[in-house]
């Protein structure tokens, strides 16, 4: 299936996997209202989608995304405060639901990232970089604060990286983004693709209910205390116990064969 966007590209293969791609070469795909709002459409398109088990999320031309558009920045300049904050609400409400989609997100991230765009690739679950890749949260050079991707670049970063990263606006290379957990890895460019499909085929081999309550997972026992998580934890082990998807995987696993869910 493909869907039709002006500022994006969403198509989903035979194999279940979604291909998102941003689509404003010529402005580096920086990040508009329009962009958004598309970005959200999508996101839920993709929920929707039934047989789609992971997303890339890749972009056309030079760039991965530069950040905010200059159009838009100077736009907001002449808003009222109601609709600063409401367009500023509907960024934070894109990357809070990119960050918790349900399937897989894996970043394809072949040139710069900044600003918004850094914060794009730390709502990824697992980001790939070229070496010709570039990251630079540059707000603070501009004399503004990098808010709504705070939530996820912090906890992606951790504490101490945040704060270099945070408060320099510094520019950084694909191995240094890989050195402090931003990006996973970073490969030649010739090798990208080769280290996104390797990606696939390990998620293609697990269960794709199973990956997405671990998913849901992951973020709860981050949130939550000691007490909480042993309750919470204790509960989902029997839920997947009693899944088709749990009894099938042990089926498999004893009659010495492949789960009805692993794609090659």
């Amino acid at each position: 299936m493909a869907a039709s966007y002006e500022t994006l590209k969403l198509h989903c293969d035979d194999r279940g996997v979604a291909r998102l791609t941003l689509a404003r070469p010529a402005v580096h795909n920086s990040m508009s209202i329009d962009l958004i709002r598309e970005l959200r459409r999508a996101i839920a398109e993709i929920e929707g989608m039934s047989a789609c088990r992971a997303v890339v999320f890749a972009a056309e031309g030079e760039s991965f995304c530069a950040g905010g558009d200059l159009r838009w920045m100077q736009a907001i300049v002449a808003q009222s405060r109601a609709q600063r904050v409401a367009e500023s609400g509907e960024l934070a409400a894109m990357l809070y639901e990119l960050n918790r989609l349900s399937r897989p997100l894996i970043g394809r991230i072949h040139g710069p990232a900044y600003g918004g765009g850094l914060g794009l690739v730390a709502c990824c679950d697992v980001a790939i970089a070229s070496r010709a890749a570039r990251f630079s949260l540059t707000e603070v050079t501009l004399g503004l604060v990098p808010a709504n991707v705070a939530p996820y670049v912090a906890r992606k970063l951790g504490e101490a990286n945040a704060r270099r990263v945070f408060f320099t606006g510094k520019m950084m290379s694909a191995d240094d983004a890989a050195a402090i957990g931003l990006v996973a890895k970073a490969v030649d460019p010739g090798e990208l693709d080769e280290a996104i499909e390797a990606e696939l085929v390990s998620i293609l081999r697990c269960a794709p209910g199973a990956v997405a309550a671990t998913k849901r997972l992951v973020d709860y026992v981050l949130r939550h205390d000691d007490h909480d998580n042993r309750l919470y934890t204790a509960d989902r082990l029997a839920d997947a116990w009693e899944t088709e998807e749990g009894r099938e995987g042990i089926r498999a696993f004893i009659e010495k064969r492949a789960p009805s869910w692993r794609r090659s």
